[in-house]
């Protein structure tokens, strides 16, 4: 059951570069930042994740982050989603995070498994907003 939401971030793509996959999909590497609020902690995420087109033109996304709270607590995650692709250049994700952290503020995501919407226009704003998975 989708519980409360957790958080929410807007930024920008930073980079992104085509990967080798040999004999594979066409595999894509973007990393972003974005700034937000965890938990009602002020924060700023940077993050890379790499995205391959699936046979039916959905994506499969994994990828990795670190949060920094605007105090100079981290907390870093770990997640995978699908996406599709609009026809306007926007693509969209669902998919869940896992949240590791030693930070007081943050200790409650250590045992929450987090659903997440992310979106990236084709200006490369991003996006998301996450809410525990009860």
């Amino acid at each position: 059951m989708l519980g409360d939401k957790i958080g929410e971030e807007s930024g920008k793509v930073t980079s992104q570069r085509a990967l080798p996959n040999p004999g594979g999909a066409p595999k894509m590497e973007t990393s972003f930042q974005m700034t937000g609020s965890l938990l009602g902690v002020g924060h700023k995420t940077t993050a890379t994740y790499y995205s391959m087109v699936r046979p039916d033109g959905t994506l499969f996304g994994e990828g990795q982050g670190i949060v920094m709270s605007n105090e100079g607590e981290m907390a870093t995650w770990v997640g995978q989603g699908v996406g599709t692709i609009k026809k306007d250049g926007l693509v969209s994700y669902r998919g869940a995070i896992y949240y590791q952290t030693s930070a007081p503020k943050w200790a409650r995501l250590n045992s929450v498994a987090a659903v997440f919407e992310y979106e990236v226009d084709a200006q490369g704003n991003t996006g998301a907003q996450m809410w525990e998975w009860k």
